[in-house]
């Protein structure tokens, strides 16, 4: 791919929506510090992270797998934030502002994903 991972969109917005995952745990009580705040924490991070990782592999098939990854860590962190949510660590607004960047990354790396498969397609016929 001739892109850097980092000029992506799927990789900057997930990188936002991590960073603003880090503004909202802030306030969270001090109890789930090793609870909810750590694993929304490591779900946010994990998306572009492993979005990096899977661009920086040599095959399609092996970037797709990271891509997976990352696309299980937006609906562990959908979850969380709805969880969040339900204890009213987060505001209503703040938690419908961040489920819309959740959306918004879960059909960008959707559309990576589906970029990458045909990708991993022509790969297979060129070795066949």
């Amino acid at each position: 791919m001739s892109k850097q991972y980092t000029a992506l969109d799927v990789w900057t917005k997930s990188r936002s929506l991590a960073n603003k995952i880090y503004e909202i745990t802030k306030s969270f009580p001090k109890e789930e510090i090793f609870g909810l705040t750590s694993q929304m924490r490591r779900a946010a991070v994990s998306v572009p992270s492993n979005i990096a990782e899977g661009c920086g592999r040599q095959y399609s098939k092996d970037a797709i797998q990271f891509f997976f990854v990352a696309r299980g860590s937006l609906y562990e962190l959908e979850t969380q934030l709805y969880i969040a949510s339900d204890q009213r660590y987060v505001l209503p607004d703040e938690a419908a502002k961040c489920l819309e960047e959740v959306i918004n990354c879960k059909q960008l790396i959707n559309g990576f994903i589906s970029y990458y498969k045909s990708l991993n397609s022509r790969e297979l016929n060129k070795n066949q």
